[in-house]
């Protein structure tokens, strides 16, 4: 599956093997990788993939990558990807939620090295 401005098998890889490394990206990063200068149209086309992305692995019963995806000023993921869970009700930002997103990241990183 392809979008007008991302390959998703592409981006898919390349959140792999953040998650391989250990780090997460922040959006910026993620669209310099792929030759793209930042824009907020691109970001939320970026997000819209990473939602495609994420569905892929849960079919696939692997952990979430999108968690990866953070912004630059807290390492935390955006508004966009806290929308959608139901599984956490506290803040999407400061200390509750960081530890919330490590624990995430971690469950990620660790199955990720294995592969």
């Amino acid at each position: 599956m392809n979008t007008p401005l991302f390959d998703v098998d592409h981006l898919e890889a390349m959140l792999r093997a953040s998650a391989r490394a250990g780090e997460a990206m922040s959006y910026s990063e993620v669209l310099n990788l792929l030759g793209l200068a930042f824009s907020r149209p691109k970001m939320r086309a970026l997000c819209k993939v990473l939602d495609v992305i994420d569905q892929r692995a849960s079919a696939a019963g692997e952990p979430p990558l999108a968690v990866l995806v953070v912004r630059e000023s807290d390492r935390l993921p955006g508004q966009g990807w806290w929308v959608g869970l139901t599984a956490y009700r506290g803040p999407w930002t400061g200390p509750e939620a960081r530890t919330y997103i490590e624990k995430i990241q971690s469950v990620t990183f660790r199955y990720w090295r294995k592969r």
